[in-house]
């Protein structure tokens, strides 16, 4: 009985690595060439597994997306706003937010840029975009609390909050900092004074002198 019950916790155990392998193997393959380009196959000889193996442990797209998602939260997480939220200055708030998601682009970006650039392909497949939505909820709801943690404490108070979200929203986006650091060939530190003074004229602050 007990050999039984270790012979079953072992093979529970191999099944999660090779589960792991392939999840590893699909995020890998998803920077190096992205989502759209990324096969089965590609898959199964990267993670030294069978093509049937992949789709035994995961049987559709969503379960690979989820996956791999989820590895790459685990591995390289998306800054943490909960120690912006003990900063009580607004400004000194957002620069540190700023500086720490740039820092965080600059090493993800070859991922976050193929997986931008496929989604665009997703746009005449509702299914498909069904799909991508329900694996990047974790993410959406991530920056969601990015934005309500960095929206705190700009005045006045009669300031229209669409503007100040919007703008906030403007300065933790991907695509925004690559546009101004790739395109406009800005450093960090100049997109981060660009972004804050935008947020500063959205929140109907003076700028300093």
């Amino acid at each position: 009985m007990k050999r039984g019950k270790y012979e079953l916790k072992k093979r529970a155990e191999r099944q999660q690595e090779t589960r792991l392998r392939i999840a590893r193997a699909t995020l890998e393959l998803h920077e190096i060439l992205g989502p759209a380009l990324t096969t089965r196959s590609a898959i199964a000889q990267r993670a030294g597994v069978t093509r049937p193996t992949v789709y035994s442990h995961f049987p559709d797209d969503l379960t690979l997306g989820k996956a791999c998602s989820s590895l790459e939260m685990s591995d390289n997480p998306l800054p943490d706003p909960e120690p912006w939220a003990e900063i009580p200055d607004p400004e000194r708030r957002l620069r540190k937010a700023l500086g720490d998601l740039y820092s965080y682009f600059r090493r993800r970006e070859r991922l976050w840029a193929n997986v931008l650039r496929d989604q665009e392909m997703l746009l005449d497949d509702p299914e498909a975009l069904e799909a991508d939505a329900e694996i990047m909820e974790p993410i959406f709801l991530h920056w969601e609390r990015m934005r309500e943690t960095l929206a705190a404490g700009w005045g006045p108070p009669d300031s229209p909050p669409g503007l100040l979200l919007g703008a906030i929203g403007l300065a933790l986006d991907f695509q925004a900092w690559r546009a101004m650091t790739r395109t406009q060939g800005m450093s960090d530190e100049q997109a981060i004074e660009l972004m804050v003074g935008m947020v500063r004229c959205a929140a109907g602050v003076a700028g300093p002198g």
